[in-house]
């Protein structure tokens, strides 16, 4: 009766579950019903394709820079033919690439037609997470960095809402399913043991993750309009490691554990997507070890060039 209850009921459409009052507290002490349920369709094929390319796109794009920037041949600009495009205009995070991103994740429960979206919608919002967090904005005027990095803030926070919209429904069924008893009262009614958890306990959009982030970014805004001090830039550099650190943590969990963070739900789909996204963190994280340390010896040769000219000069007015 349970597998037949867990097959037919559409839980993963459910947007909304309602907590009642039960009559039975010792067999019954949580009783849910869906108050409200998904209707839309999906869309036709050719959206999905669309969808999917930009993902791949996105990703081949944070890659690319970051290869670029590693290998220290990038200038900021891209040539494509007679073209000059400016970074920004090509990466995830950028003025072209979150809106269609919020676009696509505002529109995510009916992309399902020839894969489930919501396998692939957090591995593209980590992807605008790197991207923001890897390049800055290079403008020169003050009011236009800070009305481009104010857009990306709040850009980040749109997408993080709407990543939960994506896949909120779809792992709260599976955990109300997979964890519940059919009551009877009606046809979504539930009974358990223990309190409903949203996504079943696993990932979610709006997080700790998100807030780093988006802070990262307000540190560089207030290190740009008040100037490069000692300790603003030690509060910049700790609040964007704290973003890198829990941005490569969820990476890593959502490949182990699956798109919502669930371990009986990985599929290969899952390994491939959040893998991917994985190493580019790594690669990240590579980067900014390999520029630190370069910057470090940059300095201390400096600095040992300086003493031997003054080492040089002492000998000089001795003789």
């Amino acid at each position: 009766m349970k597998e037949s209850f867990e097959l037919n009921q559409p839980f993963t459409k459910c947007i909304r579950w309602q907590l009642e009052e039960t009559t039975d507290p010792l067999h019954c002490p949580f009783h849910y019903f869906c108050a409200s349920f998904y209707h839309g369709g999906d869309y036709p094929p050719s959206v999905d394709l669309l969808v999917f390319f930009f993902a791949l796109a996105s990703f081949l794009s944070a890659v690319a820079f970051t290869l670029l920037d590693f290998a220290a041949s990038s200038a900021g600009e891209l040539n494509v033919g007679r073209l000059r495009l400016s970074r920004r205009h090509l990466l995830p995070s950028g003025p072209v690439g979150l809106p269609l991103a919020i676009l696509v994740l505002s529109h995510g429960h009916s992309i399902n037609t020839i894969y489930p979206f919501l396998r692939l919608a957090p591995a593209l919002l980590h992807v605008v997470y790197v991207s923001a967090l890897a390049f800055r904005n290079r403008s020169e005027s003050e009011a236009k960095y800070g009305i481009l990095e104010a857009t990306t803030v709040s850009g980040i926070l749109h997408a993080s809402k709407h990543l939960d919209s994506v896949i909120f429904p779809y792992y709260t069924g599976l955990e109300a399913a997979a964890g519940s008893t059919p009551s009877g009262a009606c046809a979504s009614c539930v009974c358990r043991k223990a309190a409903l958890a949203a996504t079943g306990g696993g990932h979610r959009g709006c997080s700790r993750t998100t807030v780093a982030v988006a802070g990262a970014v307000c540190a560089r805004m207030v290190c740009r309009v008040m100037g490069e001090g000692r300790w603003r830039g030690w509060m910049r550099n700790a609040v964007e490691g704290v973003g890198w650190g829990l941005v490569a943590r969820d990476s890593l969990r959502l490949m182990a554990r699956g798109g919502g963070g669930v371990a009986a739900s990985r599929t290969a789909l899952d390994v491939a997507v959040h893998g991917g996204v994985s190493v580019l963190v790594l690669l990240n994280l590579a980067r900014i070890l390999y520029k630190f340390s370069d910057s470090v010896a940059t300095k201390k040769h400096r600095h040992c060039g300086q003493r031997k000219i003054v080492a040089s000069r002492d000998y000089e007015e001795i003789v």
